[in-house]
């Protein structure tokens, strides 16, 4: 990315920096001054705002804002003796060295572990898990209530109140940033890969109107599980699973839009646009997850990702074989997406019939229709298929309704002008 005025450089480091930024400021004051760490961060960056429309950009400005943060948290320790109202770390070891202790946080090491402590308490068990998924989002990568509302399916004000009350649980039981030990980090490590999973998910198919790729949100969550991988206690085979996943779905980027972006669907993708380097790394961390007893979901979804990146062409797709694995997934994640995502597969083997059934079937498919898109889509296809245009026709128009994603509603508005043209239809 370059961007091209000073505005466009800080709102484009504050979605790869604040996180990391809120992060270290919330160890050093502690979990239950959270609401302090993010006001230094505001503040670093409309003082960036300010000096570099006017002045010559400097030529770090990652570091610079890391600097102007640790300046403000130091003075700040300065400006208050007493430790107490600090972190853990502050009170307990470097009384005396406050200072030079706020330096050493801000070293690269200590930032990626600061971001990790931070992931775990954010994902604290006291905590409702929509408040974990939520309170993750916002302060490690920087999103707002709005950009969290749309990654969860719910209203920007329902979102607010979940930050809100998980501020007030880290406060009433004295939260603090640490990265748990024995069957405590198993279950909040579940917790993780779902924030991460959620983050990546937001990006590669964003409901943002303009844009249906945000690529720095991908990365962002690709980032957060290399930390994982990286971790001498995290690097566990889920980790290296879900890494492996993101690989291979990020590795087509570059082929899913065209120059007028709209969305080009996977059979007429050009492969050869397909990222082998990326490709490449998904199979090595497949790999490495395969160095474990459990097979987790992450495996086989990365496993379904895999065949389509070795496939030859969409017509070679072994497509027998990713209906046995989204069997197997359908065992471990009976979720509605699943079940979906599995009836595009049946109709990928002409079982169109089945795949009609198998949509229908899905607990409260009526209220998923009706209220998310991709549910309306895909039955949408299913009816083209099946050369039933009216259905067709009367739910690709639904999904149409639903939709805010500019390259989605062109994409669906051409599949409503072939169900108005296409022949022999009833």
């Amino acid at each position: 990315m370059h961007p091209s005025s000073p505005q466009q450089l800080v709102d484009h480091l504050f979605r790869h920096e604040a996180g990391r930024m809120i992060a270290v400021l919330t160890r050093i004051f502690g979990m239950h001054n959270m609401a302090m760490a993010e006001d230094v961060v505001q503040e670093a960056f409309l003082k960036a705002v300010q000096i570099w429309k006017f002045d010559t950009l400097p030529q770090n400005p990652a570091a610079w804002l890391m600097q102007v943060a640790r300046h403000k948290a130091i003075d700040i320790i300065r400006r208050q003796h007493h430790f107490n109202e600090y972190s853990a770390e502050i009170t307990t070891r470097f009384q005396t060295e406050a200072e030079q202790t706020i330096q050493q946080f801000f070293s690269e090491r200590e930032i990626e572990d600061s971001q990790l402590q931070m992931i775990f308490a954010c994902c604290h068990p006291v905590l409702k898990e929509e408040d974990q998924v939520a309170l993750t989002l916002r302060t490690i990568s920087g999103f707002n209530a709005a950009e969290i509302a749309r990654a969860l399916f719910t209203t920007e004000a329902t979102i607010q109140k979940r930050l809100y009350r998980a501020r007030l649980q880290i406060k009433e039981h004295n939260l603090q940033m640490d990265i748990p030990a024995g069957q405590e980090l198993m279950s909040r490590l579940d917790m993780v890969y779902t924030v991460i999973y959620l983050l990546f998910n937001e990006g590669y198919n964003s409901q943002k109107a303009d844009e249906l790729i945000r690529r720095d949100l991908c990365a962002e969550a690709m980032r957060l599980c290399l930390l994982l991988t990286e971790h001498t206690v995290l690097n566990r085979p889920a980790s290296f699973g879900l890494l492996a996943l993101m690989c291979f779905q990020a590795s087509r980027f570059d082929s899913r839009m065209d120059h007028n972006h709209t969305i080009i669907t996977l059979g007429n993708q050009d492969r050869t646009k397909w990222n082998e380097a990326l490709i490449n790394q998904g199979y090595y961390y497949l790999n490495k997850s395969s160095e474990g007893p459990i097979i987790t979901v992450y495996h086989l979804e990365a496993a379904i990702a895999a065949e389509h990146c070795k496939a030859g062409s969409f017509a070679n797709t072994n497509w027998q074989h990713i209906l046995t694995l989204y069997d197997l997934l359908l065992l471990k994640k009976p979720t509605a997406v699943v079940q979906l995502n599995r009836s595009v597969i049946l109709m990928q083997l002409h079982l169109v019939k089945e795949a009609e059934l198998a949509i229908l079937a899905i607990p409260e498919i009526d209220q998923l229709l009706q209220t998310q898109y991709i549910y309306a889509a895909v039955l949408g296809d299913v009816y083209l298929k099946m050369n039933r245009c009216e259905q067709a026709a009367q739910y690709l128009n639904l999904a149409l309704q639903l939709t805010r994603s500019q390259a989605e509603q062109r994409l669906i508005t051409e599949k409503i002008a072939l169900a108005k043209t296409a022949q022999n239809c009833t």
